[in-house]
C-alpha cells in the first residue's frame, strides 16, 4: 500500500492508496519544524484507527511545495516505514507530461499532479482551478501538456490581509451572504462577506472567461480544493469538481511507474 503525502503551504495531506484507490486521508497543518517523530506518533494512531498497520505501507511518495518540510518527511519514511521516500517529479517518478512554460522547474508539484489527474479523467482542453493558499488557474491542453496559468491570492489570504490592515474590521466566516442575494450589505459584516465572496466569484468567472477567450477552443473547467463546493452553488462556471485531484495525480504517477 502507498502512503502518499501532499505537502502544501497550509496543510499536509496524508493518504493511503491501494490499487489506485484512495482508502483514507488525513490532514495536518503545515509546520516545517515538525519532526519525523512527531509525524510518526500522530500518523501511527490514525493508521491503526483505520484498521491498518505500518507494515501495510510498502512505499511512501511525497509531493511538496514546501522545501523545508521535505527532509523530515524523508526521515519519517526511512525511520518508521523502512523505505526510501519517492519524490514526485524526480527519478524514477518523472512527470511524464510536457511542461510548456518558460521555466518548467518552477511549476509547483501540486499543479503538475492536478494536470495529470485532470487530463486522465476529462477529455479536451481543461482549465483546472485549485482553491488553496493561493488560487491557481491552469491550462492543460487536449494532449495533456501543461501550458501555463494564473496565480491569485487565496480567499483566506485575502481575508487575512483585509482584517490585519483595517483595525475596525471583524474576522468573518467565508460564506455566501445569508438570507438574500443582494450584493449591497446593510451591516459591516454583510459588506465584508459580499466583497470577499461575490468579489471572489466575479474574479473566478472573469479569469476563466479571459482564459477561454485566449485559448480559443472549447474548454472544460475542473475545480479542486476545499472551497470548490462552496463556490459551485453560486456560479455555473465549473463543469466538474474533483476534491482529491492532487492525490489522484500521485496515485496515477505511482501506478505508471509501477507498471514499468
Amino acid at each position: 500500500m502507498l502512503l502518499a503525502i501532499d505537502a502544501g503551504n497550509t496543510n499536509l495531506v496524508f493518504a493511503l492508496i491501494d490499487g489506485g484507490r484512495i482508502r483514507t486521508r488525513w490532514r495536518i497543518a503545515t509546520d516545517p519544524r515538525r519532526t519525523a517523530d512527531e509525524y510518526a506518533v500522530w500518523l501511527h494512531q490514525l493508521i491503526e484507527l483505520e484498521g491498518f498497520t505500518r507494515a501495510d505501507v510498502t512505499d511512501v511518495l511525497i509531493s511538496t511545495v514546501v522545501p523545508r518540510a521535505l527532509h523530515n518527511l524523508q526521515v519519517l519514511a526511512a525511520k518508521y516505514f523502512r523505505v526510501e521516500a519517492l519524490i514526485a517529479g524526480r527519478a524514477p517518478l518523472e512527470w511524464g507530461i510536457e511542461l510548456d512554460v518558460v521555466s518548467p522547474a518552477t511549476v509547483g508539484a501540486d499543479r503538475v499532479l492536478n494536470a495529470i489527474a485532470a487530463h486522465a479523467a476529462h477529455p479536451g482542453d481543461l482549465i483546472v482551478i485549485d482553491f488553496g493558499t493561493a488560487t491557481t488557474f491552469d491550462w492543460v491542453d487536449g494532449g495533456g501538456a501543461y501550458k501555463g496559468g494564473i496565480i491569485a491570492p487565496g480567499i483566506n489570504l485575502s481575508l487575512d490581509a483585509l482584517v490585519s490592515a483595517a483595525a475596525k474590521l471583524p474576522r468573518i466566516a467565508i460564506e455566501a451572504p445569508a438570507g438574500h442575494f443582494s450584493v449591497i450589505g446593510r451591516t459591516t459584516e454583510e459588506q465584508m462577506q459580499s466583497g470577499i465572496f461575490w468579489g471572489y466569484v466575479a474574479m473566478i468567472e472573469g479569469l476563466v472567461a479571459r482564459m477561454q477567450a485566449e485559448i480559443a477552443r472549447p474548454t472544460r473547467v475542473i475545480s479542486t480544493g476545499g472551497l470548490a463546493v462552496l463556490f459551485d452553488s453560486h456560479t455555473s462556471v465549473f463543469d466538474a469538481i474533483e476534491p482529491d485531484l492532487t492525490l489522484q495525480g500521485l496515485a496515477l504517477l505511482y501506478g505508471r511507474a509501477a507498471a514499468h
